[in-house]
């Protein structure tokens, strides 16, 4: 069995509610046909270095890797001129009316724009993501009459249950807990797998490993990250599980991920992420 064959089999098991040892697997609900144990072992060793190339990724060269790197500058440009709060909440539309207005950034031209296009209905199972796609419109929009700012953070929330669910992890867990990440639209999504992807020489797979690709995102629609207050960057690996404020997330039950440890969805485990 190929690389191909053993991640479509795998392609039906969904995320589940906690954590898991390699017996069990996080989310495994069914396995639709026989997976051999070297290509399970092949999967598990792609996980457990998933910021490292690996045979068979999609990697970008040439004018492709161009197209992206100068997607990306643009991107950032807009993120500058409205700020970083504001542009997570930027839809696609306007990210491109501030392009065309705005001499500093510049409009995107067609190459661009089918480059952006392309990436976002891209089918994510080639790069080995097996996340679902909550997002399907390269155009949605997001409400801000819908949204809170949370003080300090230059974070936005959904009002509603994902707002609450936060108010109450403060609540019980204190100040040491914050939201490091939270409402994130279409061209903010963008910015996090494209610098992802050019950082390692334009793969997308890699990217994908630990970065939703655009439209696959949960924090589009509800979830956000949170971490403790002092460990900086570390707050996005693996030592965020080691924390106090992980261990009371666990203890209070809000560790129901959506990226498990060990889970079959082709994404690093992520303790951070609250799932809504």
């Amino acid at each position: 069995m190929n690389r191909r064959t053993f991640l479509k089999s795998i392609f039906s098991i969904s995320a589940g509610a906690g954590l898991c040892g390699f017996s069990s697997f996080a989310g495994a609900q069914e396995i639709t046909r026989a997976v051999e144990e070297k290509d399970l072992k092949d999967y598990l060793h792609r996980m457990a270095n998933f910021d490292t190339p690996q045979p068979g990724d999609i990697i970008l060269k040439d004018k492709d890797l161009k197209l992206l790197k100068s997607s990306l500058s643009r991107l950032r440009k807009v993120q500058r001129t409205v700020g970083f709060g504001n542009f997570c909440v930027l839809d696609f539309d306007d990210t491109l009316k501030l392009g065309r207005d705005y001499s500093s950034i510049g409009s995107f031209n067609k190459k661009e724009l089918e480059f952006l296009d392309k990436t976002f209905h891209f089918d994510a199972h080639n790069y080995g993501f097996f996340g679902e796609k909550p997002v399907d419109k390269l155009t949605a929009s997001i409400s801000r009459k819908e949204l809170v700012k949370v003080p300090r953070t230059g974070n936005f929330l959904y009002r509603g249950e994902p707002y609450n669910k936060y108010l109450k992890i403060r609540k019980e867990l204190g100040n040491n807990v914050y939201l490091t990440s939270g409402v994130r639209g279409v061209a903010k999504q963008f910015i996090l797998f494209l610098a992802k992807a050019e950082a390692n020489g334009g793969n997308l797979s890699l990217a994908s490993r630990s970065l939703a690709p655009p439209g696959y995102s949960y924090h589009g629609v509800g979830d956000f990250d949170v971490g403790e207050k002092g460990l900086g960057a570390a707050n996005f690996s693996a030592l965020f599980a080691e924390t106090g404020t992980c261990i009371k997330l666990r203890e209070h039950g809000y560790l129901q991920l959506r990226y498990p440890e060990n889970n079959l969805l082709g994404v690093r485990f992520e303790p951070w992420h609250i799932k809504v």
